[in-house]
This record gives C-alpha cells, sequence and structure tokens, in this order.
C-alpha cells in the first residue's frame, strides 16, 4: 500500500522569542495532535538539517515540516478542515508573505516511511518548481495516484 509524503516551507515573520512566534508554536502542537488521529504516521525533525540555499533565503527563520500519511485522502481532510484549517486562515499573524508566488508544499507518493528523507523532500520540491505538478511531486490542485494517474481528490 503506498503511503503519501508532504513537504511544507515558511518563514516566521518574528524572531523565536516573540509571543507571535510562541503562539504558533503553541497551535503547532494542537494541531500536530488532530494530525495523529487524522492519520499522520510519522514526522521527521528538521533539526540539524542542512536547508537548501533557496530555504534560507528571507528575513524570517525557517519553518520546515516533513511527515508521512496514510492516504492521500487523509492529508487532504486533515489539511482543510480542523485546528489545521483555522490555523492556515491566521498564517499570516506569524508567517511571512512572499513577494512573489510562492509554493509552501509539495506532496508525492512512497512506498515506505524508510524512503523518505530531507533531501528526498528538497528534490520533490524542486522538481516541482522546475516542472509544474507532475507524478513526480504534486499539488492538491493536480494530484495523482499512485500509479501516477491524474486523481480528484473528494
Amino acid at each position: 500500500m503506498a503511503l503519501v509524503s508532504i513537504y511544507t516551507v515558511g518563514r516566521l515573520k518574528h524572531p523565536y522569542d516573540h509571543s507571535a512566534s510562541r503562539e504558533f508554536f503553541q497551535v503547532g502542537n494542537d494541531v500536530y495532535r488532530q494530525a495523529t488521529k487524522s492519520g499522520l504516521i510519522e514526522a521527521f525533525s528538521p533539526e540539524g538539517v542542512p536547508f537548501p540555499e533557496e530555504t534560507v533565503k528571507g528575513n524570517g527563520s525557517p519553518i520546515l515540516t516533513l511527515t508521512v500519511w496514510r492516504s492521500l485522502q487523509s492529508l487532504n481532510r486533515f489539511t482543510y478542515s480542523g485546528q489545521h484549517m483555522q490555523a492556515l486562515r491566521d498564517r499570516g499573524k506569524w508567517i511571512e508573505t512572499y513577494p512573489e508566488k510562492h509554493l509552501s508544499y509539495v506532496v508525492w507518493w512512497t512506498e515506505k516511511v524508510m524512503d523518505i528523507s530531507w533531501e528526498e523532500a528538497f528534490k520533490r520540491y524542486n522538481h516541482y518548481i522546475q516542472h509544474g505538478s507532475t507524478p513526480f511531486a504534486f499539488d492538491f490542485k493536480r494530484a495523482f495516484d499512485e500509479k501516477g494517474e491524474t486523481f480528484l481528490i473528494k
């Protein structure tokens, strides 16, 4: 059974010790608890990961997530419901806006959790930036199933 991975990237507006950043991390803890009940299988820590040059550009501290989910549907339901949806609505309080179009996430299929790494996430993200949504790396608007066929998320 194929699993789905998602890599997200953003930048904090304020230093880590700022009240808005502290609120972001508090909300993040609640969102993580929701995720564990919604199909999240694994979450990878970004601690000690050398960030690609395009990630470290800008003023704020990078905020990266890399997670593995049971299905594309469970990931999509989690993303656009509950506490996570509210956090998306509130993200302007915590996360920098980008002057140019910025991809904040990329999704791809994997067979095993152990195949997922930060290097793989960066490779998929760069592929998406260069080629748009493909079976190798895609977004929710133009998704693919594990066989590489166009997939409408319901």
